[in-house]
């Protein structure tokens, strides 16, 4: 039997053990931290020459090819002027939450690029809207280790975010950050990185198609990967050095449909019938950087396989139309390749070089003019540079910035193609010069 001392200590261990209790109940789960931040960002930018851009003509992509009337006077040689607040920025931050041994953060971003429409070639109309920039769930486990006892952290991103391929920018302030010879996306995916020890990362995501699409027969639409029902796929390595070397090397894989319905004859007429059109392209790059105290060099190329839905120059085409009413498709093989300098903190000068070279389709065309290209630049184009060496001035969390932008593009007549969709004849260059202002407030 128990004793009499031994029951009448049981109350007083089941009290001791409900506090030990309710500490680690509250050890599970820590509390989260919110952080507001933004800026007011006004950019004042002339050009020389009439240019294809977006975002209120801030996001500048390529001159325009010459236009001339019947006396020689070339009508796309006219200089314009414009400022804008638009891409004003508001985001939060959600950190330091953790359940058991998950962490958790989360981000949503926005800016006022919503809502301008443009009426004409030289006017737009209309309001500026909030729109979402990204919006993003973080997940991340950071106490694992290998058997060898290497130490591994594991985190993942759910929504939307920079694409993979655009994350890595040159020293500009422009708001293209680089592009089209960077590329440019932010777009739904879930994306895992895995770190083995300090210098180590493997990088793996499923990718979406929302506001950055590929183009085809219906325009640029995400309807091309909606109805392939295969999302866009990443993988990456990143080596990193303990004195200030960066190197990253991915590729990305594309697979879409362009076309849903074909026609056939059928006992003489035309009959619409399903078809299973796809195109799949893959497009590897390589990323270097090097940082020492106040210097950084970058350096990225890309060898992209269409990449149009990354604001690359690019696209694809058909090149066999089969007697079941189905399409073959090539892509066009495009080299862009940009690197960049920083020097300062307080006093910052920066240089940026850029260069795009149009290489035609893997595989010849059915018909050599008629391909789906980057709505952002002729089809005509051959190769593509640029030249943009900036100065900004940082006082605490304002900053104010002078750049200049120099663009040169070679065109063809876009008349004749070769085979593989490269219009060659008549070819000649055009130039812009951009000189931009940044006024930056950062909160």
């Amino acid at each position: 039997m128990m004793s009499l001392a031994a029951m009448m200590a049981m109350p007083a261990v089941r009290m001791s053990a409900e506090p030990a209790a309710k500490e680690a109940r509250q050890k599970i789960e820590k509390p989260s931290n919110i952080k507001f931040y933004g800026f007011i960002r006004n950019y004042f930018a002339y050009d020389t020459r009439e240019s294809s851009a977006g975002t209120g003509d801030l996001f500048y992509y390529a001159p325009k090819d010459n236009n001339f009337n019947a006396a020689g006077e070339d009508l796309n040689a006219i200089s314009s002027f414009r400022f804008l607040s638009l891409t004003s920025r508001f985001g939060l931050d959600v950190t330091g939450y953790q359940f058991g041994r998950t962490k958790f953060g989360a981000k949503i971003e926005t800016d006022f690029y919503s809502g301008l429409t443009a009426a004409s070639s030289t006017k737009i109309n209309g309001t500026a809207q909030l729109r979402l920039r990204q919006a993003y769930v973080t997940l991340g486990w950071d106490d694992m280790r290998m058997k060898n006892g290497t130490p591994i952290a594991v985190a993942m991103k759910i929504g939307q975010a920079w694409h993979p391929m655009a994350a890595d920018q040159p020293h500009v302030f422009s708001l293209e950050t680089g592009a089209p010879f960077n590329a440019f996306s932010r777009t739904p995916q879930v994306l895992a990185d895995a770190s083995f020890g300090k210098n180590v990362m493997l990088s793996a995501a499923a990718l979406w198609q929302m506001q950055y699409q590929s183009q085809g027969p219906d325009k640029a639409t995400s309807d091309y990967i909606k109805y392939s029902c295969v999302p866009e796929f990443y993988l990456g390595l990143t080596l990193k050095s303990n004195n200030g070397f960066l190197a990253r090397i991915g590729t990305n894989l594309l697979s879409i449909k362009p076309r849903r319905y074909g026609t056939i004859q059928y006992e003489g007429e035309d009959m619409q019938i399903k078809v299973s059109d796809r195109i799949t392209t893959m497009s590897p790059y390589v990323y270097l950087q090097y940082k020492s105290k106040m210097f950084e060099v970058k350096a990225k190329t890309i060898f992209s396989h269409g990449g149009e839905h990354m604001n690359l120059m690019s696209g694809y085409g058909i090149s066999e139309k089969c007697d079941d009413g189905h399409y073959e498709y090539t892509p066009f093989k495009t080299s862009s390749t940009w690197a960049s300098m920083s020097y300062g903190k307080k006093w910052q000068a920066t240089l940026m070089g850029g260069y795009i070279k149009n290489l035609g389709t893997v595989d010849e065309l059915a018909n050599p003019s008629d391909f789906y290209f980057s709505a952002n630049a002729p089809k005509y184009m051959n190769q593509m540079w640029r030249v943009i060496p900036a100065v900004c001035y940082n006082a605490g969390k304002f900053t104010l910035g002078l750049e200049y932008n120099y663009t040169a593009a070679q065109y063809g007549d876009g008349k004749t193609y070769t085979a593989h969709g490269l219009s060659t004849e008549g070819l000649h260059t055009v130039e812009n010069h951009r000189i931009q202002m940044l006024v930056k407030f950062t909160f």
